[in-house]
């Protein structure tokens, strides 16, 4: 097998296409965006095991490029109190520290590198059906072209057309959180860059960092009902920021006055959550990344998860002798992982799960975080690492 059609090429669709060229395959990346630089607003942290998964495809220089570290986290109570400041990840390794830094521009860093090394990356190429036969499986676009493959990897987010070919019915459900985030380059604070600090209100959960620049990122997420869509697709900022002004300035810490100091368009989506147990592969066919297993943003290991994908896929595939074998072998390792970051975020979005009072940072943990760096490894046969391991 050789050819390998993969539909998005966001986080998981690039980083995948850059595992498996250098796993020795023929790839090509198929975007229905036009460009590269959808949800530029937004910013998201990469962990030390997504950063340690870009290491293995030789793609975390491209990304240390972008955005900046974080070394340890603050834990503030509603007083404003510190409760615990604690070191995040590997902070001694330059290459291993949490990364703060906008999506869009990760996604434009990933998508250059793989244009740069070789990897055919087509904009405007919208999926509209997939056939799967005994030998290749198919992809037809919008435009009226066909790609044709061994296999077909649906890397096409929450509403992904790659997953309703597989599982008609599974749909993201709603976390219980809405989710607002901004920036701000006049915060009512001076504080040094490095760290994120994590706020726990009475009313939601917020968190900022501050940029070498003097930027600070914001979020909060608010528990209640969803946010309807036609609000989302047409949002009153000011409204947004006096709200959730009304609900922080209820605490005595910095959130209101971050949020307040925010001019410039505050940014909301509802936290989504695939259900467990959703079917991600038929035939040739396979889901990976959020159109797979997405889950609220609580414990922030979205992105690395699917970079995690990208290298165990890539050495599945490389290390098995046959298809079906190298997809099952792919399954086995990664749904015990995921799903259990899917109800452990669930379960802290939803209240029925707090975050440890210790102050450490949130993560997915078990099952698989005693084996990940060997699972990881690209030296190493993903066969020969342990997966179920306490």
């Amino acid at each position: 097998m050789t050819r390998i059609q993969i539909i998005g090429g966001g986080i998981a669709g690039t980083a995948t296409a850059l595992a498996l060229h250098k796993a020795g395959f023929d790839v090509a990346v198929h975007e229905a965006h036009p460009d590269t630089a959808e949800d530029i607003g937004a910013f998201l942290t990469l962990a030390s095991n997504g950063m340690r998964a870009l290491a293995q495809f030789d793609a975390a220089d491209v990304v240390t490029a972008i955005g900046f570290p974080l070394r340890s986290m603050r834990v503030l109570d509603g007083q404003g109190e510190e409760q615990a400041h604690v070191p995040l990840g590997d902070a001694g390794d330059p290459l291993l520290r949490y990364r703060c830094l906008r999506r869009g521009e990760l996604n434009a860093a990933l998508q250059a590198e793989a244009v740069r090394r070789g990897i055919g990356l087509s904009h405007g190429a919208r999926l509209v059906s997939i056939e799967n036969g005994p030998d290749e499986v198919c992809a037809r676009f919008a435009d009226g072209s066909v790609a044709a493959g061994d296999l077909l990897i649906g890397a096409d987010g929450l509403s992904s057309t790659v997953r309703r070919s597989i599982a008609p019915g599974a749909e993201p459900v709603y976390a219980g959180e809405s989710v607002f985030y901004g920036y701000t380059r006049s915060a009512p604070m001076v504080e040094e860059t490095g760290h994120i600090t994590m706020v726990r209100g009475s009313g939601a959960a917020f968190g900022y960092a501050v940029s070498p620049e003097g930027e600070t990122y914001w979020f909060a997420r608010v528990a209640g009902q969803a946010i309807p869509a036609d609000q989302l697709t047409h949002p009153a900022s000011f409204r947004r920021r006096d709200a959730l002004v009304e609900l922080l300035c209820k605490d005595d810490t910095p959130a209101a006055g971050i949020v307040a100091a925010s001019a410039d368009s505050i940014m909301a989506t509802n936290a989504t959550e695939i259900p467990v147990g959703t079917l991600w592969r038929s035939g040739r066919t396979l889901v990976i990344g959020d159109a797979a297993h997405a889950a609220s943003p609580a414990t922030g290991q979205g992105a690395s998860m699917a970079l995690e994908d990208a290298v165990i896929l890539a050495k599945s595939l490389r290390d098995s002798p046959d298809l079906d074998g190298a997809l099952s072998l792919y399954e086995t390792y990664r749904r015990p992982r995921v799903e259990h970051n899917i109800t452990a975020s669930g379960g802290i979005s939803r209240g029925t799960r707090t975050p440890p009072s210790t102050g450490r940072a949130p993560s997915p943990q078990r099952p698989g975080d005693n084996t990940l760096t060997d699972q990881l490894d690209w030296d190493r046969d993903v066969r020969t690492v342990s997966i179920d391991v306490d």
